[in-house]
């Protein structure tokens, strides 16, 4: 069977460390004492290297989403029983509610350049999407794990600290991948927390933290006042004098950005 070839439009640098992919698949955490395997689904499985190791987990219902019509070929000549498993699918494009009857987790090598697309689109489903364990590249995942006050914390911290938490387990070189990145990477784990609602309008709560940090190294009174302006322009003046708006973006939790879109949606 032909190898693959990685293709620098898709972003493909292929794991090919075992002991790393053994601990990847490890840190993928399934309910102690249940009875019936859960449903994983691997995102660009590529040439197989965690596939062959959750195959081999009987706690684990394997399917697997594929963009790459090579790599596919490639699975299904060298992993038995792909029927039914393997998807040749854009994974942003996907109706996940297709894929499984109930909640399902996600474990991948995530693509570089389109890694905080598939973390978008992990939000969409939060609700069915109780983990997800990924290598993506070591700064995005500083950047999400990081806690408020801290330069990386920004737009993707908030939103994903929002629904989940999250835990940077370890960094990879570059040497584990061919061919290898010009960047590190790393391994994080996002396992849902118990918030059901954000106890504000999420849609203007999205719209305060993308401004916020679109000016994150102006206060909050910058970044916010054109949004604050079209809210309500005759009590902007009185609302930005809060002592809050002296802040920048990094310094606010997501409570704290949760509090401030309430005061907003009462203007």
């Amino acid at each position: 069977m032909q190898k693959v070839r990685p293709k620098k439009s898709l972003g493909q640098h292929f794991l090919t460390d075992k002991d790393i992919a053994a601990r990847i698949v490890d840190s993928l955490k399934v309910s102690e004492g249940a009875s019936i395997a859960e449903d994983v689904l691997e995102v660009g499985p590529g040439t197989g290297v965690l596939t062959g190791l959750l195959l081999k987990r009987p706690d684990v219902n394997l399917k697997m989403v594929e963009l790459d019509p090579e790599a596919v070929e490639y699975l299904r000549g060298n992993f038995p029983g792909m029927e039914g498993r393997l998807m040749e699918a854009d994974f942003l494009k996907l109706n996940l509610a297709s894929l499984f009857p109930g909640s399902f987790s996600i474990i991948g090598n995530f693509p570089y350049n389109i890694s905080s697309q598939i973390f978008f689109k992990v939000l969409e489903h939060r609700d069915r999407i109780p983990q997800v364990i990924c290598m993506i590249q070591k700064e995005v995942a500083e950047r999400i794990a990081e806690p408020p006050g801290t330069k990386t914390y920004g737009i993707l911290s908030v939103f994903l600290q929002a629904w989940y938490d999250i835990e940077y387990l370890f960094t990879v070189g570059p040497g584990a991948f061919a061919p290898p990145p010009k960047v590190h990477s790393a391994v994080i784990r996002l396992t849902r927390n118990s918030r059901t609602e954000l106890g504000c309008d999420e849609s203007l709560f999205r719209a305060v933290v993308k401004s916020s940090f679109g000016l994150r190294r102006k206060t909050l009174r910058n970044s916010l006042k054109p949004l604050v302006l079209g809210i309500n322009a005759a009590k902007a003046a009185e609302l930005l004098s809060a002592p809050v708006f002296d802040l920048r973006p990094e310094k606010l939790s997501v409570e704290d950005f949760i509090s401030l879109t309430r005061l907003l949606s009462e203007l």
